[in-house]
């Protein structure tokens, strides 16, 4: 008789890639199409926030109530046109994900131990602040006054530190996975090592 062993950490991600890489590959391309979506609707809604005169073109003009007014209707735009799909298709993962064999999901066990690491994000919005220090400086706007500043200037400027961040890290981070998936592709599933004898 055997039984089978639960994949631990990183092992656990291998068995199920190896099984269902198809439709981890169609997740993966979803996230990717819902982060460009929620920066093109970002960049619509900005656009369209000042067109229609819901804010200033110049932050030295806002109040708070058209930082408030503005927050409000950007997060409703942004669930409306990009949380409802992402949601369903979180919903839709999920179904999936309850009808695969109670024998097959015991199997996996994505995470390990948790780390009691902190301050990522920190570390995150400093590397953020300087990316944008020095992209203010390319700009030539390094001694002008940030309340003449346009709202256009500060969401182009954001949205050029995030494709600034997709080169430098992302495109390692793909290529890194795609080599490691591939890799992984090519070896043989290690069942004996899963799979431990309990005598009768």
């Amino acid at each position: 008789m055997t039984e089978n062993k639960p994949e631990n950490g990183h092992y656990g991600w291998k068995a199920f890639l190896r099984k269902h890489w198809k439709i981890t590959a169609v997740f993966a391309v979803g996230a990717v199409l819902a982060l460009v979506g929620s920066i093109l609707v970002f960049l619509w809604f900005v656009g369209d926030a000042q067109s229609t005169g819901m804010v200033p073109t110049t932050l030295g003009l806002w109040t708070m109530g058209n930082m408030v007014t503005f927050t409000l209707h950007l997060i409703f735009w942004e669930l409306l046109l990009i949380g409802i799909p992402v949601g369903l298709a979180a919903i839709g993962g999920w179904q999936w994900w309850k009808r695969l064999p109670d024998e097959e999901k015991n199997k996996y066990h994505f995470f390990g131990k948790r780390s009691r690491t902190t301050g990522g994000g920190s570390g995150i919005s400093v590397l953020f602040f300087i990316a944008f220090c020095i992209k203010v400086f390319i700009d030539g706007k390094w001694d002008v006054a940030i309340a003449t500043w346009t709202l256009d200037y500060v969401a182009s400027s954001m949205i050029t530190l995030l494709m600034w961040a997709a080169i430098i890290f992302g495109i390692p981070a793909v290529l890194g996975v795609i080599w490691w998936i591939t890799h992984e592709m090519k070896k043989k599933p290690a069942n004996e090592s899963n799979q431990t004898t309990i005598p009768p």
